[in-house]
Formats: structure tokens, sequence, C-alpha cells
């Protein structure tokens, strides 16, 4: 499922706010490994669109989202932000970009400043960007505390620890959103809150989405939680992409295999994935020594020799916004502009699903 190819970039459209080419993050790891955290990892996001980004622990999401921001500066790649490209800024100059790229963190409470109050907290940007009278200022700041459904009198006096999980979401959300940002980077921030809050949260987010008119990067590891707020989703494993496209379309018809088996996992009785009989055998491969060719070849029900000696390629799936890089993806009736390797279409005549790779 190694992915790499730049193919399912979106060029045609011109409202592209962020684009993302060939990122890679490497750590060293002692005097001679490294940490390959992320290779090769191409996505855009037009402006006003939620681009979901899932997979399970470890597969680089949160690396993904700290490099745009250049927490870490990436090893290579290109960050395109409104056409300039964010690598290749200095230290001011990029200074300069990150109020209009802002992020909302995993852990609510450990990303707030015990020591100061919420409204201080919330008010920080401003005081240090805002060019505007201090009153108009600090009336600006009730208004988002407001937004998020929090008192701005308590919030004066009160500090982080006094407030519960779910409220210090809310308060990281109006630190975020008291700058005016285009860019919200959201890494994994309801995933320590309880279902109920969960769901407030959300809600809460495509308001805000909608109401000062957002673009959305939303990182998870639950696809149930991205399916309900992203346009487009894409798929991560062990530091690349494997799927991309269109939500609703990838969720009704998943065809990588790590995908149908992440979709099957979900506990939900409605769960039309859960009948998938493929099983994800094996541990999570090291990072410091990735697999050869397809990275998930060493879990997948499918793998072949193939798998292990050449990296897929990003192909559309259909004619719709459906990417995948997989050497023997699933593929539904509708679904046949992806061909076997003799360069034939796929015959779904004799049988409900493809096997790959087929019989001799």
């Amino acid at each position: 499922m190694a992915g790499s190819g730049n193919n399912h970039l979106r060029t045609e459209f011109d409202d592209v706010l962020l684009s993302i080419e060939n990122l890679v993050v490497e750590f060293p790891s002692g005097r001679k490994n490294k940490v390959h955290a992320v290779s090769d990892v191409s996505f855009d996001i037009r402006k006003g669109e939620t681009l979901g980004i899932v997979g399970e622990s470890g597969c680089g999401k949160s690396t993904t989202a700290k490099a745009i921001v250049q927490l870490p500066k990436p090893t290579s790649g290109k960050v395109d932000y409104e056409g300039t490209d964010l690598t290749k800024l200095d230290k001011e100059g990029m200074r300069q970009k990150r109020p209009s790229i802002q992020m909302i963190y995993q852990d609510p409470i450990s990303s707030l400043n015990p020591r100061r109050t919420v409204f201080n907290i919330v008010n920080e940007g401003t005081r240090v960007w805002s060019t505007e009278h201090s009153q108009q200022q600090e009336l600006k700041v009730e208004e988002m505390i407001q937004a998020v459904g929090l008192d701005p009198n308590e919030a004066r006096v009160r500090r982080p620890h006094e407030y519960s999980g779910g409220q210090c979401q809310r308060i990281s959300v109006a630190r975020a959103l008291v700058l005016d940002p285009q860019v919200i980077i959201c890494d994994e921030p309801v995933s320590s809150l309880d279902v109920s809050v969960q769901a407030r949260i959300l809600n809460m987010l495509q308001d805000m989405k909608d109401e000062y008119g957002l673009t959305l990067l939303f990182i998870s590891h639950d696809l149930s939680v991205v399916k309900n707020v992203s346009d487009r989703v894409a798929v991560m494993y062990l530091g690349k992409i494997c799927e991309i496209g269109d939500g609703d379309v990838i969720y009704e018809n998943p065809a990588h295999p790590y995908t149908r088996l992440l979709l099957a996992a979900i506990p939900d009785p409605d769960n039309k994935h859960s009948q998938i009989s493929d099983v994800l055998e094996g541990e999570l491969p090291s990072p410091l020594n990735p697999p050869s060719g397809c990275r998930f070849r060493t879990r997948c029900p499918r793998a072949t020799e193939k798998c292990e000696e050449e990296e897929p390629t990003f192909e559309q799936v259909g004619n719709s916004d459906h990417w995948v890089a997989c050497h023997f993806p699933h593929l539904d009736n509708e679904l046949d502009a992806l061909t076997s390797e003799k360069g034939e279409p796929i015959d779904h005549s004799s049988d409900d699903e493809i096997l790959w790779p087929p019989a001799d």
C-alpha cells in the first residue's frame, strides 16, 4: 500500500488552498538509523473543504500535520499554501504565515497554560498580532469564547484545570479561531473525550466551519468520526497514503485491503463492511526498516511477489474522485476502470467479489 505518485492531486482547480507534494519526514535514531515517519506523501485541500486523515497509531498522521506548519521542518517535499512554499521560508517568513494556519491538539488540557486564566489564553494570540485597540480586542475574545459555548466572565477568573475535558477543547477551538485563520489542523481533537462530548465538539466544529468559512485538516484513527465530518478522506499506513478521495465513495466502495479492514472494525450493528472476511495479521512493521515495495504487504491477505518487488502508484477508480495505490484492489461492478494485469476489463459475471491474485 505504499502509494507513490502525484496524479491524484487536483491541479485543475483554482481554489486549492493547501497542496502537499512528496512530503518526507525522517528522524535520526542512533548513529546510523533513521525513522521513516512520513514517506512521499501528497494531497491537497480546496478552500472550504475538510480532508480527513485516518490510520492506526504510528502511521504518521500527526507528524504530517506538524510538518505542514514546519514543526518540525520536513526533510524534503513541498508545502504550498496560497502559492507560497512554506518549506522555503525563513523563520520570520513562517512566523508571518502561522496565524492563518492554526492547530487544535489532541490533549486539550496539556495544550493550555495552567498558570493563565482562560481569557488570557484565548487573548494571547490577539495581543501579539492584533492592531486593534485593546478594548476592541477584548470584545473579540469575548465573542469567540461565547461562540464556543462558554461564559466570558467565568473565563476571566478560571484556569484550565477548573474546566472539563470537553470545555478545554472548546477553549482550544476559541484560541485557534480568534486570529481569523483560513486553515485549522485538528489533530485527533476528540479522541480523549466521551462519546457524547465528542458529538458536541464535532457539531461545534462544523458550525464554526460554516460560519467562518474555514478549511479543515481533520486527523483521527476513528473512521466513524472522520466519515461524519470530512468531504474527502485519506487513509495512511506506515508513513504512506494508500487510498484517497471522496469520503462517501470510499466508505461505500473501499478499494484497498487496509481500508476495508479498517471499515470492518467499526463497532456499528449497521456496518455493512462487518461481513468482510479478510483478517489483518502480524504486527505493524517498524518505521526504522519499512518493508520493500508495498509497505502493507507483510499484513495483507492478497500480497504476492509483485507487492514485494514493486511499489504501487495511485490509480483512479472509475470516473469518481477515488484513488488507490494497490496492485490488487477490490473493485465493485460499477468500478471497472482499473483493469487486470493483462490489460483486459475484469469480468464480474461469475463472482460476487473479485479474488486477487487470479487463479492460474
